[in-house]
């Protein structure tokens, strides 16, 4: 299918490939934990769940490795490709550069197919088990994790209050303990110089105190709390049960999704659903408003209305309206009773108005938002096509193989591509520009620039000659 010469510059790009997405992985990963280390060290959760959790967010870090391993690839086989002079002799053999980005052209095709269904299918279910993961983390509040200074409140019934804590000997400085009122147990303040925690299992917590004091609040006949007790010990031993604070896992199918959980075909179909919520809302207010074909017109008049019915002070008082049907009513009266009602009228109107925008616009919003997930999980893995047409003549003009140049140079177009995707997708989530130009917009101003490239390398067209006029 390919000749030798296709087939070498082929298998060059596998080596940068895989380098480059690994590392790129690498660094998304480590990212990851960065962020996210406090909710994962040091709260006695399974190794399970953490790597279930490292795992699940795996996925997005590939949609984005992919197409950045594309283009330092084929900037570093190119590149070598034109440094050793291969290209020069390719071209005095009479053969046309582009034939020899044929076999990456058909990798581009073959990636953007696989990305486009791993993003559309994989991906919103691993994000899903991400999120639903997050969420029973943050919801059981796993361990019992002390810090000095900060009120603890997650063990109900408890708040504690620690000054100071000693890592190497896990010894408390200056305890407040405040327990709330419960079955088997009176409200009260308790104080104490040090103690330290013991618990023999995941399950039980025991608090011993040392040197304090504890205020009892006991409630009188009307089970007011009249009495305070105070009382002081030199040793004071505390149990608590942490079964609670334990994790449990919930079913994610339990959990609601959002645009960055569902596939296309899922945000698709609840766009259609607010495109006819909208086309209700339209017969709702046509419905509360009846024949609204004579608003505009009062709607146009209620400044001259509002004038009238200030100015009015003697209801025998002769007005000429410019209102046609206001002259044959038979007296003021009439006149201010009808221009009342035509003004409650248009309060009525306006009031339906601003619900009917304010609804519609909403639903608007929300499309948008799904709308810009639906292209980006097309737009993005399309950036494995472009970056071959990007990276390839780039790779033969700057004739230079190595991995510096290319890292530098995929910095600079990474940057800029990720900067307009950001970008896009605010200004498409706000309505500003479309949902197809906000996640397309960068690709397709990069393909036309990969193209111009590729023509100029490959042919006698250059881009500076489409704009000298001839003499």
């Amino acid at each position: 299918m390919f000749n030798r010469v296709q087939t070498d510059l082929f298998r060059k790009h596998i080596g940068p490939f895989l380098f480059c997405f690994f590392t790129v992985m690498f660094l998304l990963l480590m990212q990851f934990l960065i962020l996210h280390v406090d909710k994962l060290v040091g709260k006695g959760l399974p190794f399970l769940i953490v790597a279930e959790l490292i795992l699940s967010n795996l996925a997005y870090m590939v949609v984005l490795a992919v197409p950045m391993a594309v283009l330092v690839s084929t900037l570093i086989a190119f590149g070598k490709f034109s440094e050793w002079n291969e290209l020069t002799a390719i071209r005095a053999a009479g053969i046309n550069p582009i034939k020899l980005m044929a076999p990456m052209i058909i990798t581009g095709v073959v990636l953007f197919g696989l990305m486009a269904y791993f993003s559309n299918y994989i991906l919103p279910e691993s994000n899903h088990k991400a999120r639903s993961l997050f969420l029973d983390i943050r919801m059981q509040k796993p361990a019992f994790d002390l810090q000095p200074g900060t009120f603890y409140e997650d063990l109900d019934g408890y708040t504690f209050l620690i000054k100071e804590i000693d890592s190497e000997t896990d010894s408390l400085y200056d305890v407040r303990v405040f327990q709330d009122a419960a079955d088997n147990r009176r409200r009260a303040y308790i104080n104490a110089e040090r103690g330290w925690l013991e618990s023999p299992d995941q399950y039980t917590l025991t608090l011993f105190l040392y040197n304090g004091s504890s205020m009892r609040f006991i409630p009188g006949e009307r089970r007011d709390e009249e009495t305070m007790e105070r009382s002081h010990f030199t040793t004071y031993r505390m149990s608590f049960d942490l079964t609670d604070l334990s994790f449990s896992r919930s079913n994610p199918e339990q959990r609601s999704r959002n645009d960055r959980t569902m596939s296309a075909q899922a945000m698709l179909a609840v766009i259609d659903t607010l495109r006819t919520e909208q086309q209700r809302e339209f017969e709702k207010f046509k419905n509360n408003t009846g024949q609204d074909e004579h608003i505009p017109f009062f709607a146009e008049q209620s400044r001259s209305v509002n004038m009238i019915r200030s100015d009015v002070q003697d209801t025998l008082r002769i007005y000429r309206s410019d209102f046609l049907s206001l002259r044959d009513l038979p007296n003021p009266s009439t006149k201010i009773s009808s221009i009342n009602r035509a003004i409650n009228t248009i309060d009525r109107y306006n009031s339906e108005l601003d619900n009917l925008k304010s609804n519609v616009t909403w639903r608007d919003f929300r499309a948008a938002e799904f709308m810009v997930e639906v292209h980006k999980k097309l737009s993005i893995p399309f950036a494995c096509l472009v970056f071959v047409f990007l990276g390839a003549p780039i790779g033969m003009l700057t004739r230079k193989g190595n991995l510096g140049v290319a890292a530098l140079i995929s910095g600079g177009l990474l940057t800029i591509y990720f900067i307009a995707i950001i970008q896009g997708e605010k200004l498409a989530d706000r309505m500003i520009i479309s949902p197809f130009w906000g996640m397309w917009g960068i690709n397709i101003f990069f393909l036309v620039v990969g193209i111009l490239l590729t023509l100029h390398v490959s042919t006698s067209i250059r881009i500076t000659n489409l704009f000298r006029r001839d003499e």
